[in-house]
Order: structure tokens, then sequence, then C-alpha cells
């Protein structure tokens, strides 16, 4: 139904659907597996909890869902991939920019040594975690953050600013 009326973007993985739903990381590869196949383009979204942030396994938690993505699919050139810290997500809290490029470099690592190094480069890498008006600018100056996922923000007017600050420094 979406499809039919013209929608070409879908989320997957996205850590309310991971946690109340109880969507394993191999659901949520079948789920992009079945959008690709579909014709979406999918936003899949990868993310620790506080508690994995703050025990230093951040990149095995996201390395372990981008696995199961890959296990998957084969063909990534329709994946967007959404870094979203779940710690983060409407709760005011932000990665700092070295925080969220670390991790994206770390994505985009994995990405070439997983994948392919052309399908590191190609793909973009959206950050998303409490996302506004006054982060936006010094989280999309980094090499690796290459757009958001916005949430709540996306409801106010400083929306707006977020998208200036992301085209401005993206053209």
């Amino acid at each position: 139904m979406i499809k039919d009326m013209g929608i070409k973007y879908t989320l997957t993985g996205h850590s309310e659907r991971r946690t109340l739903f109880g969507e394993t990381d191999e659901d949520v590869a079948k789920k992009t597996k079945a959008a690709l196949d579909n014709g979406f383009t999918v936003l899949a979204c990868i993310g620790e909890l506080k508690e994995e942030r703050e025990g230093g396994i951040t990149k095995d938690v996201n390395e372990r869902q981008l696995n199961a993505i890959k296990a998957e699919c084969d063909d990534w050139s329709n994946i967007v991939i959404a870094y979203e810290p779940v710690w983060a997500i409407g709760t005011g809290l932000t990665a700092t920019p070295e925080i969220a490029q670390e991790t994206h470099a770390e994505i985009r690592e994995w990405l070439a040594k997983n994948v392919s190094e052309k399908v590191a480069g190609a793909t973009r890498i959206l950050y998303g975690g409490s996302v506004n008006g006054g982060n936006c600018g010094d989280l999309i100056k980094n090499k690796d953050i290459d757009g958001f996922l916005v949430g709540g923000a996306s409801l106010k007017p400083e929306f707006k600013d977020i998208i200036e600050a992301a085209n401005k420094d993206k053209q």
C-alpha cells in the first residue's frame, strides 16, 4: 500500500521496534531485505544502549547489527545507515560531535572491510539522537556524518535550522 502511494523510503531497526516489539537483528535484516526487494530505499537504524556505550562495546553492537543485515543483503546501493545511539533518542542527550564522528568512521570502516570500499564511500550514514537546531551545525561538520534522522525536532520551527545546516555544509 505504501508503495502504491509513491513512498520510496522506509525505516528498519528503529530502537522502539527493537525494544517494544522485540525485533531481533535477524528480524531487522529480513525486513531490510524485503523492503529492498520491493524497491524501497531503506534507512537501517543501528545503535547501542547507554549501558553498552558505558561498557565500551558500541563498536561490537553496531557490527553485530550490520553483520545481520549483511547476511541477508548483497546489494547495499539502496541502504542508508542511521546511527542512533539509543541513549540519545528523545532524551535531550546527544553524542558529542567527536563521539558521533568516531562511531560513523567505525561504521564506514566496517563497510569497507565487509562489503566494499566502493560501498563504504557511497553509503550515506546519518546521525539520529536528539538532533536539534543547536547541535546540528557542529555535528554535520564531521567527515563521516552525511545527514540526520530527525525525530521530535522535525515538528518544531528549528527543523529549518537543521535542514539549513545540513545543506550548507554538504554542498
